[in-house]
């Protein structure tokens, strides 16, 4: 059963009872921040330049306030859609412990607070990039994107892949064909990663008339662009190392990492079920996080050779 937009907005409470902290963390959306954060701290960490760990500790703590904000401003955007979606309708706006208007100025807050503590600790390259994320957030994805076409996904995942950017940005002062690699693997990352996801949720989707890909088009297409963009996806991660980035440690992490995804995909158009597209979402949430890790673990091994 599908909602109208007006049936959507009459279902979202007008009222809200008093919030806890937790709550207000919640709209924040944590687990979905900490790969945001990780990611911006991975880009910061490879950056050719090494702030006092002071600005580090601040760049970090603006990139995780940031992405927050953006959060914040989404569920409040949302709370009409977020009331009728099983997998969103127990969230703070749809439950009532949080008024609208109390999230929106939540998330306006800390928006503008992350940017302008960006821009006086670090630098302002870094804090104009970490404003266009979340502009492009919360202006281009959910506002513009999500409820118009089933290519939202496609074009508003890069505000989640400006992370590392920021983070290069915030190291080093400027953008880099190298911060620029870690954000087309995130870009292209993004579309297999939620569309696995959509392909599960789908009927909630379709509840909330948001115009997902299988709800727009099928389950079969969607399969489909799954198994391209993750074929895209593996000579994209190899960047890095292409560019002088990374060493060998990093190349066959990615090489193996990325083996695993197709087969995964290969097994989702294969074996159609709700359980293996869990699998693949799963499995693309563990090889972004480890690819990024690899990152890392070859910079400090290099460092130590």
């Amino acid at each position: 059963m599908s909602y109208t937009s007006n049936e959507i907005r009459a279902k979202a409470p007008i009222a809200a009872s008093e919030a806890t902290a937790g709550d207000y963390i919640a709209l924040l959306k944590p687990r979905v921040m900490s790969l945001v954060v990780f990611t911006g701290f991975v880009g910061f960490y490879l950056a050719p330049a090494s702030p006092h760990p002071v600005l580090a500790s601040i760049a970090i703590l603006c990139i995780a306030v940031g992405a927050g904000a953006a959060g914040a401003i989404n569920m409040w955007y949302e709370r009409d859609i977020d009331a009728v979606m099983k997998r969103t309708m127990s969230r703070p706006i749809p439950t009532g412990r949080i008024a609208p208007g109390n999230a929106l100025g939540f998330g306006v807050v800390l928006a503008i607070a992350s940017v302008t503590l960006m821009g006086l600790a670090l630098n302002l390259p870094a804090a104009a990039l970490l404003a266009l994320s979340i502009a492009f957030y919360v202006f281009v994805y959910t506002i513009w994107l999500k409820r118009r076409t089933p290519q939202n996904i496609v074009i508003g995942g890069a505000a989640g892949a400006f992370p590392p950017m920021i983070g290069w940005a915030a190291a080093s002062g400027e953008v880099s064909l190298a911060s620029l690699a870690l954000f087309a693997i995130i870009f292209i990352w993004t579309p297999p990663h939620f569309w696995s996801l959509a392909l599960y949720r789908s009927q909630d989707y379709a509840n909330a008339g948001i115009p997902m890909l299988p709800v727009i088009a099928g389950p079969d297409v969607t399969r489909r662009q799954i198994l391209l963009y993750t074929a895209v996806l593996l000579p994209v991660t190899l960047t890095p190392y292409l560019l002088g980035l990374s060493g060998v440690i990093y190349l066959g992490t990615a090489l193996v990492l990325g083996a695993g995804f197709v087969t995964q995909v290969g097994r989702l158009w294969f074996e159609r079920t709700e359980a293996r597209a869990k699998s693949a979402f799963r499995y693309s949430i563990l090889y972004l996080f480890l690819l990024f890790v690899a990152l890392v673990v070859d910079k400090v091994a290099g460092g130590m050779i």
